[in-house]
């Protein structure tokens, strides 16, 4: 067998495209130590040439190169609050109660959108897609992080001032891309809404009985409402037609049980190619067919290759 190599460094750099230097590494060959070693004095890491650092998956990757767009970086944003003093007292009603949080959290999100931008801005990015955003509430604090992909056209050079943020995956970018839609940027709303304690005669007459508590639902209902309306108000301000793709967490908070949160988040679109476009569906035939079967011996059942 031969020492050889297979396959030479040329023919390697020819295959993917990347220029050779004069000491023999691909330019723009992707380096993780030096693609996320921060620069000294505290600057902006910098971005290699022509490496890209995404959480997309092969598919994706190449689904976003036939729209003709392009992962750039994975970018961030991440931003804790604290949350006034008079938000202390969770059980209080009023000015001072659950939903004072609210401008806080709120102050949170807006802020973390704000740095993922600014990281987009510096990478290069137009936009960023499939954000994940995490969100917690603490007695004393609100986090926010965010974290996705920046993308940008096909040859484009340098970034863009007022990048959009998305959670939208691959997939529904290219589909909304193609019908002459465009992200505006992420859409926000939370409100906290307080649980009424029950009477002791209700206590009493409810126990042991699978009944439904209404002053939680109602709670839930109005925690809801508030938050949808503000998710809505932050669409309107971006001059957004709707918001897609909307993800919504509600629960009682651990540390105060007759407090319920709300929030929810999504991507504002509007139409930007001037006329909507209807996508005709493309009918996929799997060559792999499927049939029931059930195995005797253990009892089975279930779906299993041809």
């Amino acid at each position: 067998m031969s020492d050889q190599p297979a396959m030479s460094p040329e023919r390697i750099a020819e295959l993917f495209g990347a220029a050779r230097t004069g000491d023999g590494d691909p330019a723009g060959a992707f380096d993780a130590g030096r693609h996320h070693r921060p620069s000294s004095g505290g600057a902006p890491r910098s971005r290699s040439a022509g490496g890209a650092t995404s959480d997309l998956s092969i598919d994706e990757t190449l689904l976003l190169h036939s729209i003709g767009w392009e992962p750039v970086d994975l970018v961030v944003g991440a931003s804790v609050a604290s949350l006034p003093a008079q938000v202390f007292s969770w059980t209080t009603s009023g000015w001072n109660g659950p939903d004072a949080a609210s401008g806080p959290f709120t102050s949170a999100m807006a802020s973390a959108v704000a740095r993922m931008r600014n990281d987009c801005n510096s990478a290069g990015g137009h936009g960023v897609i499939g954000v994940e955003v995490e969100v917690a509430v603490h007695q004393h604090v609100a986090e926010v992080t965010l974290v996705g992909t920046a993308v940008r056209p096909v040859g484009a050079s340098g970034g863009h001032s007022g990048a959009w943020m998305s959670d939208l995956s691959t997939r529904d970018f290219a589909l909304l891309h193609g019908a002459g839609w465009s992200p505006l940027g992420l859409a926000f709303g939370t409100a906290f809404a307080q649980v009424p304690y029950r009477k002791i005669g209700q206590v009493f007459s409810q126990a042991g009985q699978n009944v439904e508590l209404e002053n939680y639902t109602n709670a839930l209902y109005e925690a809801r409402e508030l938050g949808m309306g503000r998710l809505q108000e932050s669409a309107q301000r971006m001059g957004a037609a709707g918001v897609v793709a909307v993800q919504l967490v509600d629960r009682p908070l651990p540390f105060a049980s007759h407090v319920v949160g709300f929030t929810c988040w999504g991507t504002a679109v509007a139409l930007t190619a001037g006329v909507h476009t209807n996508l005709r569906p493309r009918v996929v035939v799997s060559m792999r067919d499927r049939v029931d079967r059930f195995d005797v011996a253990r009892g089975i059942g279930g779906d299993r290759p041809s």
